[in-house]
């Protein structure tokens, strides 16, 4: 096991603020089931975000939109049953929490009581604020998504950087202080300008987690399957690709099959 932290003690929403104030930057990656999220977790990442793009990773839908909150329950409940030390995140799929706060919380309880989960995350800013207070109310730790937000992109268009005018950035730092405010301990920051993300995580007591917001911000997520090549079809600017475990599987299992072909497999040593 490689724990690339001086500190191996479970990882709570009060070490990532104090990790934000002596400067030390956060690790954030995404894992989806038992296996993935054993794995992350040894390697030391400090969040591991069981996030809705398993919508696009897991399950082949276009956007993050479809996956339910069921299945949802069902991924985060097999991640957390392998991690020991990294804090585990869950996403709130898209319709669980947007425009009735008593269905958020609701959603919110199943979700930490079905999974063992430690906190949840949630895209928007003041038009989700009454949803964040409840859910805080019931003592359940919710991180904030603010930038491009995946489950809004309907209403987007594309999936171009956000926040680029003068009123939409305005806006963004006033969601960043009103969700600080409401009781989030966390924010994460999705493919807005460097430098307005470096201005929010500079005026915010709480940790600011980028993805495609430039090294300003208090730390970094990435989408697992991305980062490590898994997934070759996606390669915005912001991801840098750690491996090729496509490439890697590929070959392996085209062994397998040339030598289940030829009869090589399984030889004498194989069998009982």
């Amino acid at each position: 096991m490689s724990i690339h932290s001086e500190d191996s003690r479970r990882v709570t929403t009060q070490r990532l603020l104090e990790m934000k104030q002596r400067g030390e930057k956060i690790s954030m990656l995404t894992a989806y089931d038992y296996t993935m999220g054993t794995i992350v977790d040894r390697a030391g990442v400090d969040i591991i975000l069981v996030g809705d793009s398993a919508s696009n990773v897991m399950c082949g839908n276009i956007t993050t939109l479809p996956i339910t909150l069921d299945q949802m329950i069902f991924l985060a409940k097999s991640v957390v049953r392998g991690v020991n030390r990294a804090l585990v995140v869950i996403d709130m799929p898209f319709g669980s929490y947007q425009g009735n706060s008593k269905e958020a919380l609701a959603s919110a309880i199943r979700i930490m009581k079905e999974t063992h989960g430690d906190c949840l995350k949630v895209e928007g800013g003041e038009e989700i604020l009454e949803s964040v207070k409840r859910i805080l109310s019931a003592g359940i730790p919710v991180m904030g998504h603010l930038g491009l937000m995946p489950q809004s992109i309907n209403k987007y268009g594309s999936y171009a950087v956000r926040a680029k005018d003068d009123s939409e950035a305005d806006k963004l730092i006033r969601d960043a202080h009103l969700l600080e405010e409401a009781g989030c301990f966390g924010i994460v920051l999705e493919k807005i300008p460097a430098k307005l993300a470096q201005r929010v995580a500079d005026e915010l007591t709480i940790p600011v987690i980028g993805i495609g917001a430039g090294g300003g911000v208090d730390g970094q997520v990435l989408v697992l399957h991305d980062m490590v090549g898994l997934n070759q079809d996606f390669s915005p600017r912001f991801l840098r690709r750690y491996a090729n475990i496509q490439g890697i599987m590929n070959e392996a299992i085209g062994h397998y099959v040339e030598d289940v072909k030829s009869g090589d497999f399984p030889n004498e040593k194989e069998q009982y």
